[in-house]
């Protein structure tokens, strides 16, 4: 049977197959452990905290909708990930956005990087490292803690 890691992303041509690796080796991350690129479980749990946390704000404070809870998350991450490297989500999952040559990703890079999230579709697109096309446009990773 066929499966995705099979194929890899079209964005990096042959994945696994053709030694590949694990995600992250590309990047000169652990396979395992803290510095790892993060796992979709994670990504999902911290995604799903953030949102949920959003829309608490947006429809119990502000008295808003859908566009006002995108607004809201997009702050959120702009501000958390650009200061303190991880939204509240990411921190609860164990999370971290790191530049990709290590350390803060920094103001600017977490602009970019909420600014592509909140599009939602580069977020759906993965390479082999398991980075989404928001993560590589930004110079971004999102790493374990």
């Amino acid at each position: 049977m066929v499966e995705r890691r099979d194929l890899a992303s079209w964005l990096e041509g042959p994945g696994r197959a053709a030694g590949a690796g694990y995600p992250g080796q590309r990047l000169g991350r652990p396979e395992h452990g803290p510095g790892s690129v993060a796992r979709v479980g994670r990504r999902l749990v911290g995604l799903l905290i953030d949102w949920g946390l959003s829309l608490l704000i947006a429809r119990g404070l502000l008295h808003g909708g859908g566009w006002t809870t995108l607004a809201v998350f997009a702050v959120e991450q702009t501000l958390l990930v650009g200061t303190a490297g991880a939204g509240i989500g990411h921190r609860i999952a164990g999370l971290r956005v790191e530049a990709l040559a290590g350390g803060m990703a920094g103001p600017l890079r977490a602009a970019v990087r909420t600014a592509l999230l909140c599009l939602a579709v580069p977020a759906l697109i993965w390479d082999r490292d398991q980075r989404g096309l928001h993560d590589k446009l930004a110079g971004t990773v999102l790493v374990r803690r």
